[in-house]
């Protein structure tokens, strides 16, 4: 006799929590690999429509992605290249900034001290200066050891991020198939099916704007700050094209570099132009540019995305800023995707998980 299973709320409401828990801290645990292949699994969802175009060529699905992975490491070497004398430029330019900053910091100190502590005040200066000192040759830049040290744990997050991403590509319809079978029943299956690739879709569409308006922004700034004769212009672009997937953190950061960049590169008022030339381009971007190109049916809740953010910034710290947009945005589009096709409405079978010998409570 079959007989159904009722579940108690509270133990139910307990189980739930204990694996959220337990989810949470294999998470921290295990963020030197789970950090990697979730932003795999994102870019694989990024990738999927790209990667359908070329399995219509007839190819195995193995070279087709294999294909696809080589296009994508050919444009970052590619991308690299052209930015490394910049890069170096920057990077040549680090003891200048600091000795800038140092001197920005004593003659606030000064300032601060008043005209009738002039003793005093250089007094602290000077002690100010060398532990000043002190502390910069404590805490050097990396050198080449620290970077071979610190070069195989790189390799290996790279090696898992591409891995997960080729395998994600060459396997996900497997991977969405079982999730559906998972859900419903053989009958309900190909419609799941079909909203897992239409929420796919629409995730794939909007960071294709998205980089597409970074890309843009990076572009405008550069040239921008070209005209402003400020060293590095191009870095800059890219910082702010790659900052701007981070919401509302990403812009703040921005802004504040270029405010210090521009006190230590100029005199007077113009100090503030590059600031305020990176302000008034977000502003226009995110005002006018996003809303008419990505539209209002991809948009989230602005309180979801900042405590999303803040989430993912207290697990993984910089690159969970990075993962937390798109990861919040395609659970709520494969949630919100769930409700826009009929389902039958034996589709989904209400016993499905249950045990048929069980005694009915």
């Amino acid at each position: 006799m079959r007989r159904k299973v009722t579940f108690d709320p509270v133990l139910r409401s307990c189980a739930v929590i204990l694996t959220g828990l337990t989810v949470l801290g294999a998470l921290m645990i295990a963020e030197d690999v789970a950090a990697p292949l979730l932003l795999a699994i994102v870019m694989g969802i990024v990738f999927a429509p790209t990667a359908d175009r070329v399995d219509r060529l007839g190819l195995p699905r193995w070279i087709s992605v294999f294909a696809l992975m080589l296009v994508f490491f050919a444009l970052l070497g590619t991308l690299a290249y052209l930015l490394e004398p910049y890069i170096w430029e920057v990077v040549e330019s680090v003891p200048a900034i600091k000795w800038e900053i140092r001197s920005l910091l004593h003659d606030y100190q000064a300032f601060l001290g008043g005209m009738e502590q002039v003793s005093d005040g250089a007094a602290a200066e000077t002690s100010e200066a060398g532990n000043a000192e002190t502390i910069g040759t404590a805490a050097p830049l990396p050198s080449m050891t620290d970077a071979l040290f610190l070069a195989p744990q790189i390799l290996v997050q790279m090696m898992i991020f591409f891995g997960g991403v080729f395998f994600f590509l060459l396997t996900r319809d497997e991977v969405y198939r079982a999730i559906a079978r998972k859900i419903g029943n053989e009958k309900a299956t190909d419609i799941l099916l079909q909203r897992f690739c239409n929420a796919e879709l629409v995730v794939a569409r909007y960071f294709l704007t998205i980089s597409l308006i970074n890309v843009g922004l990076g572009t405008a700034l550069a040239s921008g700050l070209t005209l402003l004769s400020m060293p590095g212009a191009v870095v800059w672009g890219l910082l702010a094209c790659l900052m701007n997937f981070v919401l509302y953190l990403g812009p703040l950061v921005v802004a504040s570099s270029l405010l210090l960049a521009g006190i230590l590169v100029f005199d007077g008022a113009w100090s503030f132009m590059p600031p305020v030339l990176f302000i008034m381009l977000n502003m226009i971007e995110a005002q006018f540019v996003t809303p008419a190109l990505v539209g209002k049916n991809v948009a989230i809740n602005p309180f979801v995305v900042f405590a999303s953010l803040c989430f993912w910034l207290w697990m993984w710290g910089a690159l969970g800023g990075i993962v937390a947009i798109p990861v919040t945005l395609v659970l709520v589009k494969l949630f919100d995707v769930l409700g826009e096709l009929p389902m039958p409405p034996d589709a989904v079978d209400p016993d499905h998980g249950q045990d048929e010998d069980a005694p009915e409570r």
